[in-house]
């Protein structure tokens, strides 16, 4: 269920509205609303821009925001790329991964994504809420875009280098990007289970950093950092970044 928060009818201003409430998937005993928005026609790129600005995250053809009452844990990120340096162990990842390469490609949903896509689910979030998603779920996540969104596929190079008759090897991860005007937004993305001596997730975040820097985009935006969610600490390694708070984005170095 969901309730309008705002009412008057305009072609040109968003409508905003409210879910009701449900658990959090990130912090035990607690429960999430989001205000949501349509992201649809020709205004969708510049209000998408503007709203990733204001902390909202991109979904298909909706754009939400976490409106829990009484709690502020989740908190939109965005690296610096200009200043971003890896740390030790990201460099040790990146030399692990010298045979990768990374290709941003037009929105063109594709088998072989989706058998990694179908892996990864069932791996990592079989209980989750895309558990049950089938390949043309998988087809309306990719093409139902009203904004510049990309994909980013991530391929082994080496002896199966002709596998697909494109002259790219094996794909190992699929990154779904929105380009904006101030960076890269990461909004899924998904790996090979059976390569996780890779470290692939942290990889496809390094592979954006440098590739927002190459574009001329001052920063990366990685979704939301939750302060005790273990599976959302990861964001915070990736400094200097800066976090969305109450009144601005702040910058922190650690």
């Amino acid at each position: 269920m969901a309730v309008r928060i705002v009412t008057h009818h305009s072609r040109d201003t968003p409508q905003f509205y409210l879910t009701a409430p449900s658990p959090c998937p990130y912090l035990p005993g607690r429960e999430e609303r989001k205000v949501f928005t349509h992201l649809v026609g020709e205004r969708a790129p510049g209000l998408n821009d503007l709203l990733t600005h204001g902390g909202f995250r991109r979904s298909q053809s909706i754009a939400y925001r976490p409106a829990c009452e009484g709690c502020r844990a989740c908190v939109s990120v965005r690296v610096i790329s200009d200043e971003f340096r890896p740390t030790r162990s990201m460099r040790r990842i990146m030399a692990r991964n010298d045979d990768v390469i990374g290709e941003m490609r037009a929105l063109v949903p594709t088998s072989e994504q989706y058998s990694i896509f179908r892996a990864y689910l069932d791996a990592r979030h079989h209980d989750g809420g895309m558990a049950d998603m089938t390949v043309l779920d998988y087809t309306m996540m990719v093409e139902d875009s009203h904004v510049k969104t990309r994909l980013v596929e991530f391929r082994r190079r080496g002896p199966d280098s002709a596998i697909n008759g494109r002259g790219a090897g094996k794909l190992l991860g699929v990154a779904l990007t929105d380009v904006l005007n101030d960076g890269l937004s990461m909004v899924y993305s998904f790996f090979d289970p059976d390569e996780g001596s890779r470290s692939l997730g942290t990889l496809m975040i390094l592979d954006h950093i440098e590739r927002a820097r190459r574009m001329g985009l001052p920063y990366v935006y990685l979704g939301y950092w939750v302060d005790g969610s273990r599976k959302m600490d990861y964001k915070g390694r990736f400094l200097p970044q800066e976090r969305l708070m109450p009144d601005s984005w702040v910058r922190f170095t650690k």
